[in-house]
């Protein structure tokens, strides 16, 4: 089956046409500065690339005519006609409470992604968007499945996802931990099960999903028991530009000696804290490995907190799981950075964590990187997020 997946923000939309039997990525690319002045990319094995500038996509129909055009170019297309396009499957962050596994789109679900909206009001608008201009231009008979970030997590006991709040924010405002990356935890525990030649439901694994956007979920049986990120994606771990967890008073004392308003207070602790703020270099963790090596303080202390804070998820979800057999690290630097990686691990030994520094002097290739002798598995596993939502596509197509 040959299923295109569409990952859509407010003013870009990435994309990815695959072929589900062979698992092959026949085409991808991104349409970036929707309805400002356009820029389209496609790539395709064996194919011209195309990367235009000034191309009209005044919306995000537009940006899926481009794609489809694209896609059934006699010299760089990868199919003959839109016909063979079987399905389309889309990333949504939110599903709140409502959905615990993939589904179907139809118009019931159309009402209740509305609904979800408050919950995720920079995202799931996109995402709908996505939804409805893929039915337009490519007609109500293609069958669309939406692929949920928080479904995963829904196996959440209480305890894990409730907030020591009054209950009735919970019953009446759905306040709770909502966990996201799930589509990557899901696709690499199962991975990680593969690998190790075990029944998922006989592990006890730990995701790090590190990147610009980091979270750690604690999976037992194959079903997430809890993770780092809440309510939003802004808890957790201290990331590229958010700040992770923290005191909440520390905002009513900061908009009160700066004369900033909640919207203000949020835009600093999503965008300019996190390892940003620390280190007052950038965001990117490779820029922050050469201002240290440089000698730049700073830049030290924001890798040495984002290490630190990995650490104690790892050792505070061996606890609630009562043991671990495999500690995972995927996204951008948990695949790509070795020195990361050993940093993490370092120190854990006493839970049975031994490391193979020569296993682990590799990017991007699925492996594992402890040492033979070691108790607890360490495994380098790439995500494939598109991969995951191409396979429930076709499951439910």
């Amino acid at each position: 089956m040959k299923v295109l997946v569409i990952n859509a923000g407010s003013s870009s939309l990435k994309y990815q046409l695959l072929d589900t039997g062979s698992r092959e990525v026949l085409a991808k690319g991104l349409c970036e500065r929707i309805g400002i002045d356009g820029k389209f990319t496609y790539k395709a094995p064996g194919k011209p690339t195309v990367d235009a500038a000034d191309v009209t996509m005044p919306t995000h129909a537009e940006a899926i005519q481009a794609v489809l055009a694209a896609l059934v170019n006699p010299e760089g297309g990868v199919i003959s006609s839109m016909g063979e396009i079987d399905a389309v499957g889309h990333r949504v962050v939110h599903g709140a409470e409502t959905f615990a596994c993939s589904v179907r789109i139809d118009g019931k679900v159309m009402a209740s992604l509305e609904e979800c909206v408050p919950l995720a009001p920079l995202h799931n608008p996109a995402n709908i968007t996505g939804i409805k201009a893929c039915s337009k231009v490519m007609g109500p008979d293609v069958p669309q499945v939406a692929v949920f970030d928080t479904a995963f997590h829904q196996t959440m006991p209480p305890v894990a996802y409730t907030y020591p709040l009054p209950y009735e924010y919970y019953e009446q405002d759905k306040v709770r931990r909502y966990g996201f990356h799930g589509t990557s935890h899901r696709y690499v525990a199962q991975r990680a099960a593969d690998m190790l030649g075990k029944p998922i439901e006989t592990l006890k694994l730990i995701s790090c999903h590190l990147g610009n956007g980091s979270s750690i979920a604690a999976v037992s049986g194959g079903k997430s028991v809890d993770t780092s990120m809440g309510f939003t994606p802004l808890a957790g771990l201290p990331m590229g530009t958010r700040s992770g967890d923290l005191d909440a008073g520390i905002l009513e004392y900061l908009m009160g000696r700066h004369g900033m308003d909640i919207k203000e207070m949020v835009s600093v602790l999503n965008k300019k804290s996190g390892v940003l703020g620390v280190s007052g270099v950038s965001s990117d963790f490779r820029d922050l490995c050469a201002a240290r090596d440089q000698g730049n303080a700073r830049a030290a202390l924001a890798l040495d907190m984002f290490t630190y804070g990995v650490k104690k998820y790892i050792g505070a979800y061996a606890a609630a799981m009562g043991g671990v057999d495999a500690i995972i690290f995927t996204a951008g630097v948990g695949e790509n950075d070795a020195q990361q990686r050993m940093a993490i691990a370092s120190g854990l030994e006493f839970m049975g964590v031994k490391m193979d520094p020569d296993a682990n002097n590799i990017r991007g290739k699925e492996a594992i990187i402890s040492a033979i002798d070691s108790k607890v598995k360490v495994l380098l596993i790439p995500t494939n997020e598109e991969l995951m939502i191409a396979l429930d596509t076709a499951e439910l197509a």
